[in-house]
C-alpha cells in the first residue's frame, strides 16, 4: 500500500517528554491548509469542541494534505475538509444520506462508514466493494441511514488512517431517545506517529518487537527474585526464553513513536469540555486510533455506560472500561466537582491520551500516574490449559504434523455436538479445529484449549481495585434482531508470528485465501479463536455480530468484537446484506499484514 513520501521517515530526537506529551499547541497549521470549509456547520461546541460539526443531509468532504504539528516537527498529514479529527457529521435515522468527497491527493483514497449498514458499493473498501476514488476525482456516497447511535469513518486506503483521515458519525434516533443529557462532548481519540506509517510496518518486518520498550531487565529480574524468590524469578524466565517470546508482547507500537491524541489535542494540549455542575453529561467515546488499546476512566466520576457500538445496552456503572480500535462507548457521567481528567492511558502502558471536564476554560484536575505495565499471563498464553504446557506448541506441534487437517471443512463446518431439536445449533462448538493453513512459517504458536469467558478485563486491568467493564457486563436492549439460530457454523482462527510480523486468519494472510462465502438469508455462527498473544478488535463490514454468552445465548450486538489472547468467542450473523465485504482485524497494520478476509454473500 502507498504512503505518503513527503513524511519524513526518522523518529525526531526530542526529549521524551515532549515526544509523549506533544506540544500545548500541537495539531494543524490552520494558516497553511485551503481545505477548512464551513459550509452548513452547526458549529464547534455543540458536540466536540475544536472539531467542525457538519449536519442536514448533503456534505461536501474534501481529502487533501495540510501541514500539522504535534511535537515540534512539522509533518503532513491526510485530512477531511483540513481538520483532525474530520468533521462530525450529524445524520438522523430514516434520512437519505449524499456524501460527495473529493480527493485532492496525489494517490487514491477512500471513506468507510464503519459499523454503518448500507449497500456494498458504498461501503467504501477499494478492491472490494469498489474501485477507490481516484486523484481529482469526486465520489458520491448515497444510502438511506437505517440505525441511530455513535459510529466514526475513515480512510480504508493504505496508511491515511494513521496520517490523519478518520472522524465522528452522531445519528440521531427517529423517536427520542431513553437517554436523553442536557448537554454531550465526542471524544476521538487516536494515536500519530512523525513517522512515515510504511516505515513503521519496515521496521516491524525487521523487528517484531522493535518498539517494545517494556522487555524484562536485570532491575526487573531482581526485583521479582527479591518479591518472590531466586528459584521462581529464574523458572518464570526460563519458561519465556524457552518460548522464544516476549511476556511484555502487549502493542506493537508504543510511546517510542506514538503520541497520543484526544480529539486531535496532544496530552499537554489538554482538550477540554464544558459542562454545568449537577447536570448529566454524556460522553461519546470513539476509538479511531490505528493501532492503540485504551483504557478509559475519569478519576472521581462514575461511569454509567449506555451504549456500545452504536447500539443501547442495559446501563452498567463501571470506573473503567478498555476499547480497540474501531470500538465506540457512550457513558453517562454527572460531574459536581469543578473539572475532572478524562484518562485514557494505552495498554502498554507507555503513554495516554488526556483532557479535562471543566465548568471553564483554563482549569485542570491531577492527572493520573500510568499504572504499570504488566506481564501477559499463562491464561493470556494458553487459556483453559494454563496450569501446563500442553495446550499449547511452540514448535509446529510435534507429533500431530502427520494428521490430515485439509481434509476438514475448516471454514464451513457445522458442529453436530450443538445440535438442537430444529435442526439448528443451540452452542457454539468446543471441539477445536486447526486448519493444515496454520501448520506453517506464518503461525508461531496455537491454542488447543482456549478459555471462552467474557468476564475477564484484560491484561492490566485484573484485580486493579477499580470496576471494570467486561463483555459480560453488556446486554443489548431488546435483544437479538433475528430470533432464528444458528443454520451452520464458520470458525476462522486469528494465528500470527512476531519474529516475522506476520498476521492472518488461519495462518493465511490477505492475498493468499479464498474468500468466505455466506448464502443470503442463512443464520451463521462464527467462532473466533485466537492463537496469538495479541487482542485483535475484530470488525466484520456490513452485517452486525451478536456476540454469544458463553456457551451459547444472545449477548450483545457489536460491529466490532475484541477478542483477547488464548480466547475463544462466537457470534450470530444473519447474511442479509449481498455483495462483497471487508472482515478483519481493526488493528491497521495487522489487516495490512495480512489480517484480512473477503466476505461475499451471494
Amino acid at each position: 500500500m502507498k504512503s505518503h513520501s513527503s513524511i519524513s521517515s526518522a523518529i525526531p530526537d526530542l526529549p521524551r517528554r515532549r515526544f509523549v506529551q506533544g506540544l500545548a499547541a500541537g495539531g494543524v497549521l490552520l494558516g497553511l491548509s485551503p481545505f477548512i470549509m464551513p459550509s452548513r456547520a452547526i458549529g464547534a461546541d455543540a458536540l466536540n469542541r475544536g472539531t467542525p460539526v457538519l449536519g442536514g443531509t448533503e456534505f461536501d468532504l474534501v481529502i487533501a494534505e495540510s501541514p500539522v504539528d504535534f511535537t515540534g516537527r512539522p509533518r503532513m498529514a491526510t485530512t477531511i475538509n483540513g481538520s483532525i479529527p474530520a468533521p462530525t457529521l450529524r445524520w438522523r435515522e430514516g434520512d437519505t444520506i449524499t456524501l460527495r468527497v473529493t480527493n485532492k491527493l496525489r494517490e487514491a483514497t477512500s471513506i468507510h462508514w464503519h459499523g454503518i449498514i448500507l449497500p456494498y458499493q458504498m461501503d467504501g473498501v477499494p478492491g472490494i466493494s469498489f474501485k477507490g476514488i481516484a486523484p481529482g476525482e469526486t465520489f458520491a456516497y448515497r444510502f438511506k441511514v437505517r440505525q441511530s447511535g455513535t459510529y466514526w469513518y475513515h480512510s480504508h486506503s493504505g496508511m491515511q488512517e494513521q496520517t490523519g483521515m478518520y472522524g465522528a458519525i452522531v445519528i440521531e434516533p427517529a423517536t427520542r431517545e431513553m437517554h436523553m443529557p442536557i448537554r454531550e462532548h465526542v471524544i476521538v481519540l487516536s494515536d500519530w506517529t512523525d513517522e512515515d506509517p510504511m516505515r513503521v510496518f519496515a521496521k516491524l518486518k525487521l523487528q517484531g518487537d522493535y518498539y517494545n520498550y517494556n522487555q524484562p531487565t536485570a532491575a526487573g529480574f531482581l526485583r521479582d527474585a527479591s518479591r518472590n524468590g531466586l528459584a521462581s524469578a529464574l523458572d518464570r524466565r526460563e519458561m519465556w526464553n524457552q518460548m522464544r517470546m516476549s511476556p511484555t508482547d502487549l502493542a506493537d507500537l508504543s510511546a517510542a513513536t506514538l503520541t497520543y491524541l484526544m480529539n486531535g489535542t496532544t496530552p499537554a494540549g489538554n482538550w477540554t469540555g464544558l459542562f454545568r455542575q449537577g447536570e448529566q453529561v454524556r460522553l461519546r467515546f470513539i476509538n479511531s486510533a490505528a493501532n492503540t488499546f485504551y483504557d478509559v476512566r475519569i478519576p472521581g466520576l462514575k461511569l454509567t455506560v449506555v451504549q456500545a457500538d452504536g447500539q443501547n445496552v442495559e446501563p452498567v456503572t463501571v470506573d473503567e472500561f478498555r476499547f480497540g480500535p474501531g470500538e465506540t462507548y457512550d457513558v453517562m457521567v454527572k460531574p459536581q466537582d469543578d473539572a475532572y481528567t478524562v484518562f485514557a492511558q494505552t495498554m502498554d502502558r507507555t503513554g495516554y491520551a488526556r483532557g479535562t471536564l471543566a465548568v471553564r476554560e483554563g482549569l485542570t484536575a491531577p492527572v493520573p500516574q500510568t499504572d504499570p505495565a504488566e506481564w501477559l499471563s499463562m491464561t493470556d498464553m494458553m487459556g483453559a490449559m494454563a496450569g501446563g504446557m500442553a495446550g499449547m506448541d511452540h514448535s509446529g506441534m510435534a507429533g500431530m504434523e502427520g494428521m490430515d487437517h485439509g481434509g476438514m471443512d475448516h471454514s464451513m463446518h457445522a458442529m453436530p455436538d450443538g445440535m438442537d431439536m430444529g435442526g439448528g445449533l443451540s452452542a457454539p462448538g468446543t471441539q477445536v479445529r486447526h486448519a493444515r493453513t496454520e501448520y506453517g512459517p506464518s503461525t508461531d504458536m496455537r491454542v488447543d484449549m482456549a478459555r471462552t469467558n467474557l468476564d475477564d478485563p484484560g491484561i492490566g486491568l485484573r484485580g486493579n481495585g477499580r470496576r471494570v467493564l467486561t463483555l459480560a457486563d453488556l446486554h443489548t436492549i431488546g435483544g437479538p434482531l433475528d430470533p432464528r439460530g444458528a443454520e451452520r457454523e464458520i470458525e476462522l482462527h486469528l494465528t500470527g508470528n512476531m519474529e516475522r510480523y506476520a498476521w492472518s486468519l488461519d495462518g493465511l494472510e490477505f492475498g493468499k485465501s479464498t474468500p468466505v462465502h455466506f448464502r443470503h438469508g442463512e443464520r451463521l455462527r462464527v467462532i473466533l479463536h485466537n492463537d496469538t498473544m495479541m487482542t485483535h478488535p475484530m470488525h466484520l463490514h456490513g452485517m452486525w455480530s451478536e456476540l454469544e454468552q458463553d456457551g451459547g445465548g444472545f449477548q450483545a450486538r457489536r460491529h466490532t468484537i475484541p477478542v483477547q489472547p488464548a480466547q475463544r468467542i462466537s457470534f450470530l450473523a444473519s447474511a442479509d446484506a449481498l455483495g462483497r465485504w471487508a472482515w478483519h482485524c481493526h488493528l491497521l497494520l495487522h489487516m495490512d499484514a495480512g489480517m484480512f478476509r473477503e466476505v461475499v454473500v451471494t
